[in-house]
């Protein structure tokens, strides 16, 4: 059997990566098609594969503005020549089960999140934008809404990356979908023995996930934050911040896996489609303080590996941390880890893989009804 994995852009190591990175190990002979490749990006285990690029990997500075090519996805993804693969497993947050697949072919999509910026989020990011790129996104934005509706019908069996999600696929696709958890490398993790006093927030610095209510909230009450990460409103969060908040920008994975184990409580204000971090910080023996939306309420458990708070203000912020400090002697550093590992990558691997098993008996089967019988 002939298998393809479509994954939209590898620039970084992230969730959807790692979700492709197991898959590769799920199936050793797969190839890769993608829009966008940066190489020194790639795990091992998917460097070594044949890789396929669309035109726009060969487009001026694709690297960087790959996003600002977005218009030109539709078209980049039907170039792929998929006639000879008998099975196409698509890795879509970004365009990526767009594809032109055989007649016989079974296309398995897992879904990160229908896109956001087109559908839930649309709003949001039009309301953050200058009024010359409102100007032209509008319209573009709203042709890639129609072609993302319209190349859901290319999808054979939808899988989603948790019941969040799955609900967003039926709200946006009308299409039911199996629920996977992505995988989590728990392994990379380890409790520790000693703590300090700080909370620590990782991510992006961008508008959703919220690390100003955060900076706000820690400002006010005068505790030590530490933030990991860097994006498009760094500049402002540290005009905001006061002098008990610390950004330490991109840091390396070690250092990373340090302040995870050291900290108080992790912070996650942002509402997220499934959210890893949460999983990275309990993989760590911390808990988690998170709002109470979004995947948090699938990975967080509220009173054992963490608390939630319901309101994004910094108020509920604040007495959510307050009320974590009252009765932080409950979290016991192994059982909030030992709940992290059920989320580990052999998991992912034998849910996806019985999956597809059925999803490729039931095409057999479908396949079957339109034999001409000699």
């Amino acid at each position: 059997m002939k298998i393809a994995i479509i994954h939209y852009w590898f620039i970084a190591q992230r969730g959807g990566e790692k979700v492709v990175e197991e898959l590769c190990n799920l199936y050793p002979d797969a190839d890769i098609f993608s829009h966008v490749v940066d190489r020194e990006t790639l795990p091992p285990c998917v460097a070594t594969r044949k890789i396929f690029t669309s035109f726009i990997d060969n487009l001026p500075f694709s690297n960087r503005w790959y996003k600002h090519y977005l218009p030109l996805m539709p078209l980049a993804l039907e170039q792929f020549d998929l006639r000879e693969y008998d099975l196409v497993i698509s890795s879509e947050s970004g365009p990526a089960k767009g594809v032109l697949t055989s007649p016989d072919a079974l296309h398995i999509c897992y879904c990160h999140t229908p896109m956001r910026y087109v559908w839930d989020m649309y709003h949001d990011y039009m309301s953050n934008s200058g009024r010359i790129k409102r100007f032209f996104m509008a319209p573009l934005l709203h042709y890639l809404r129609i072609w993302d509706r319209l190349s859901v019908d290319r999808v054979d069996h939808f899988v989603a990356n948790s019941v969040n999600v799955a609900r967003r696929i039926a709200k946006h696709y009308r299409r039911d979908a199996d629920v996977v958890y992505p995988p989590v490398a728990v392994d990379d993790f380890s409790v520790s023995e000693q703590q300090d006093d700080f909370y620590l927030m990782v991510g992006q610095l961008v508008g959703y996930k919220r690390a100003d209510l955060a900076v706000k909230a820690f400002t006010r009450s005068g505790k030590r934050l530490v933030i990991i990460g860097e994006g498009e409103q760094g500049r402002l969060l540290r005009e905001i911040a006061g002098n008990n908040v610390e950004f330490l920008g991109r840091q390396p994975f070690e250092v990373l896996r340090n302040h995870y184990s050291r900290c108080q409580a992790l912070i996650f204000p942002g509402e997220e489609d499934f959210g890893i971090v949460p999983l990275e910080a309990m993989a760590s023996g911390r808990p988690v303080i998170a709002f109470g939306k979004g995947g948090a309420l699938e990975t967080v458990v509220d009173g054992k590996t963490g608390i939630f708070f319901h309101e994004q203000t910094e108020d509920a912020l604040m007495e959510a941390v307050e009320r974590f400090e009252g009765m932080n002697s409950h979290f016991h550093p192994a059982e909030i880890r030992a709940h992290a590992c059920g989320f580990g990558p052999e998991r992912f691997r034998a849910e996806m893989a019985k999956i597809i098993e059925i999803q490729l008996q039931a095409h057999t089967r479908a396949m079957g009804r339109w034999d001409v019988q000699a």
